[in-house]
């Protein structure tokens, strides 16, 4: 019933690879919206936003994009920045790996690659933070190369159109969703050809109510034909976030609080924060990072009250975060952990992750 078989990406009939190369393209000249980085084939500008769109919605990334161009025009001007005014124009993206990736990225580029982004395959995944589908996202919008762009939003498309019922979340079936790229991607226009299957998935075939009767794949999609398109595609149930229960401290001395510099380590490192610290069982709620305090920056201090609680959640990680007010009773000078002592109206100068970001809004109501 299907014409196709998992695996045998190879005999996909040409007939059926031609009509979906025109009835996709087609859609895509006529339906496709207008956003920044599509208006040339800049391969720097594509870069930088198919990073930024990891995870992220449209709507959120354009002013991100526009601001991030703006302040690093080109790929020699991002080198050559301090990593921190990079992590402050991605302040409130997340997943600020994504952003460390870019400015080393910028920099090998320039130091091995005289400042162009490779246009070969394998050079091009060579440097930090561009993988298979970022390489073949470049290659083929900014340099017109037949090569697949296989993400989250494709496999999607692909396990309805072409009735897949592996896990997504496999690695064999990446592997093998992008080998089938390889044999439907256009050679005479690869540029549209895997920005239709992009904004396909983004616009119509979402994951839940797909908008099967305005897909320009309405009549070769086996999942709508057999009435399975709600059911694909098939993922494993997601491990279980981890539980994290933070103890966070508000600490004010003369209409300044106190901040610190997370670990070059680990998770949201390099960022600035407020004092934090997992709260250790069998103790009373607050004394945890009161013990943090004394231990890592030599200061005595007093809990006032317990202000508010706030909720982030990672990847594979879900903080509970309790913010606490603390009055000084005594300071030492530390120089490391790096810290200071800011007042409001300098929040701007910092870098903050998004969750502590949640806690400095609640902050500046109270203040």
């Amino acid at each position: 019933m299907s014409f196709y078989k998992f695996g045998d990406y190879e005999n996909v009939s040409s007939k059926v690879i031609k009509e979906i190369q025109i009835n996709l393209i087609d859609w895509y000249m006529k339906n496709h919206r207008k956003l920044p980085w599509r208006e040339n084939q800049n391969p720097y500008y594509i870069w930088i936003s198919e990073v930024m769109l990891q995870q992220t919605r449209v709507e959120t990334v354009i002013p991100y994009f526009l601001n991030f161009i703006n302040k690093f025009p080109n790929i020699k001007a991002l080198a050559n920045a301090n990593e921190e005014d990079v992590l402050k124009a991605w302040e409130g993206l997340g997943y600020y790996s994504r952003a460390k990736n870019l400015h080393r990225g910028a920099k090998m580029i320039c130091d091995e690659f005289l400042g162009l982004i490779p246009k070969n395959q394998k050079e091009i995944q060579k440097i930090i933070g561009i993988g298979p589908y970022t390489a073949g996202a470049i290659l083929s919008i900014a340099y017109d190369q037949p090569v697949p762009a296989v993400d989250g939003n494709v496999m999607r498309v692909f396990s309805r159109l072409f009735y897949i019922k592996e896990d997504i979340g496999a690695n064999k079936t990446r592997k093998e969703m992008e080998r089938l790229g390889e044999v439907l991607v256009s050679r005479e226009n690869p540029s549209f050809f895997n920005q239709a299957l992009m904004e396909l998935g983004a616009m119509i075939c979402i994951p839940k109510n797909p908008k099967c009767i305005a897909c320009p794949l309405f009549s070769q999609c086996m999942g709508r034909k057999l009435g399975v398109q709600h059911t694909l595609p098939i993922k494993n149930k997601k491990i279980k976030k981890r539980e994290v229960n933070l103890e966070v401290a508000l600490l004010w001395n003369e209409n300044k609080f106190f901040i610190v510099k997370r670990s070059s380590q680990g998770l949201l490192a390099n960022l600035w924060a407020l004092p934090s610290v997992e709260r250790e069982k069998n103790i009373e709620e607050g004394k945890t990072i009161i013990l943090e305090l004394e231990e890592n920056y030599g200061m005595i201090v007093e809990k006032e009250k317990f202000l508010f609680q706030k909720e982030h959640i990672f990847t594979h990680l879900k903080w509970n975060m309790k913010v606490y007010l603390y009055k000084l009773i005594k300071s030492s000078i530390v120089e490391y952990p790096e810290n200071g002592w800011i007042d409001k109206e300098e929040i701007e100068k910092y870098t903050f992750p998004t969750a502590f970001m949640k806690i400095l809004k609640e902050i500046k109501k109270l203040v």
